[in-house]
């Protein structure tokens, strides 16, 4: 009788953490990717500097949690109020998504401040959420449970996306609409947050620190981490590719609606549309790419991906119309599952059993070191070779200095020019992975003994 409670509880326990995932893949959906990306370049700023203005936004939010993560990782485990500072850290980010509703027309730094902070309370609580899948799994469940809260994370995202697509039809044109669209999801994140607060309990106490400060603690453990995994050549060459490559991802995933906006002329509908398109691929993406990791190795399948991923985004650079727009969207949504699942895959291939925590959070750290720089040279360079094809544009004929329809087109080009930014990070962290060799890296892992 008492094993069944127990039973119950750890499942009550797991769908509580699944149901968190399936609330905070809406802030995803919504905020980052389909909604207010596109909300704040074309309507809160309005003229081709939104693209760099939402890049620094992103590279400040990436920066400040890239540096506070160590400290943050170091409070989950010590600390033993994971749940605690998750549902802190979660709050923040509702509170201020929530706030978004306020941002109109020419309120670019309230905009960017709000969604800057809204973005650290969803990234760093994310630091937390994952540190407590041991307290909702079993080990020998542990990849089972991770795997269904990815998935039902993106149903949650679809489903949120649904509801602020019916709103939007019913009410075509307004802008009213699109900001409570931010409020909507700001409810169905804390919504799905309630599951968290009474049905998940922590299971593992917390860490003695031995008299130690929480930042000593953190620099040892960061200076500990880096120093296990540095015997490890072919690990260390695939995080040097992950460190490029990764900043192609990131940018491409934060700039997507501002590209169908501006190129395209993709509406809000329309990109909405756009998003639950690419999150279907996305799962397609994942599940068809493990099944060819195992079928002719990990590291070639994410060769495969990465080059689909840069041909997706080459041909966003030509395509004429919004139907290549939702094609190659659909396509690099396939290829990202791959170059995302793909590298995690990785990582457990060449860790060593007895030192697998480690090896993922150098993996982690380097994947939030890596967001810092993809989002920012994008932006910086899509409003840069906007302004100067327009000046170029304006010297050759002057009457076309105040003509709109010339800053639009201008922005336009410069805008898909801009996305040899993307294939430059994709391509060059493409080379230092072809010399990486999994079979080794397997070997390494296998043949170390535990200290």
């Amino acid at each position: 009788m008492i094993e069944k409670a127990d039973v119950k509880k750890k499942k009550r326990a797991q769908w509580a953490w699944y149901f968190y995932d399936f609330g905070n893949s809406a802030y995803a959906a919504v905020v980052l990717l389909a909604v207010y990306a596109a909300y704040f370049k074309q309507s809160v700023v309005g003229t081709a500097e939104g693209s760099a203005l939402w890049g620094l936004a992103l590279t400040i939010s990436m920066l400040v949690v890239a540096v506070i993560s160590p400290f943050l990782g170091t409070l989950a485990d010590y600390s033993g109020r994971k749940k605690t500072f998750l549902l802190v850290m979660t709050f923040v980010s509702i509170i201020f998504t929530g706030l978004l509703f306020f941002v109109n027309k020419g309120d670019v730094f309230l905009g960017m401040i709000l969604f800057i902070i809204a973005e650290i309370g969803y990234r760093a609580g994310q630091v937390f959420y994952n540190s407590l899948l041991v307290d909702v799994a079993d080990e020998d469940e542990i990849g089972k449970v991770s795997g269904n809260g990815w998935a039902i994370g993106s149903l949650g995202g679809i489903i949120c996306l649904v509801i602020v697509l019916v709103l939007i039809q019913l009410n075509p044109g307004n802008s009213l609409v699109i900001r409570w669209s931010f409020v909507i999801t700001a409810v169905y994140y804390a919504l799905f947050t309630l599951p968290t607060i009474f049905w998940l309990e922590e299971k593992h106490r917390p860490q003695n620190k031995s008299g130690k400060g929480f930042f000593t603690i953190a620099i040892e453990r960061l200076k500990n981490t880096i120093k296990s995994v540095a015997n490890f050549k072919e690990f260390i060459k695939f995080m040097i590719a992950v460190l490029i490559y990764n900043d192609g991802i990131i940018a491409a995933l934060d700039f997507a609606a501002i590209i169908g906006a501006v190129v395209f002329g993709v509406t809000s509908t329309e990109l909405i549309i756009f998003v639950i398109i690419v999150q279907v691929t996305n799962v397609a993406g994942a599940y068809l790419y493990g099944l060819l990791g195992e079928k002719i190795g990990y590291k070639q399948s994410l060769i495969n991906s990465l080059v689909l991923m840069i041909i997706s985004v080459l041909g966003m650079m030509f395509v004429p119309n919004k139907t290549g727009f939702f094609i190659v969207g659909a396509l690099a949504g396939f290829a990202m599952a791959g170059v995302q699942s793909l590298s995690r895959t990785m990582v457990s291939v060449f860790a060593p059993a007895h030192k697998s925590a480690e090896f993922y959070g150098f993996f982690s750290l380097t994947g939030r070191t890596s967001s810092i720089i993809g989002p920012g040279v994008m932006g910086l360079a899509a409003t840069g070779l906007s302004n100067w094809l327009f000046k170029a544009l304006s010297q050759a004929d002057v009457a076309l200095a105040n003509n709109e329809a010339t800053k639009t087109v201008a922005e336009q080009i410069g805008t898909r020019f801009a996305l040899v930014t993307i294939v430059f990070f994709l391509l060059v962290g493409l080379m230092p992975l072809l010399f990486v060799n999994e079979n080794e890296g397997r070997r390494a892992a296998k043949n170390t003994v535990e200290e």
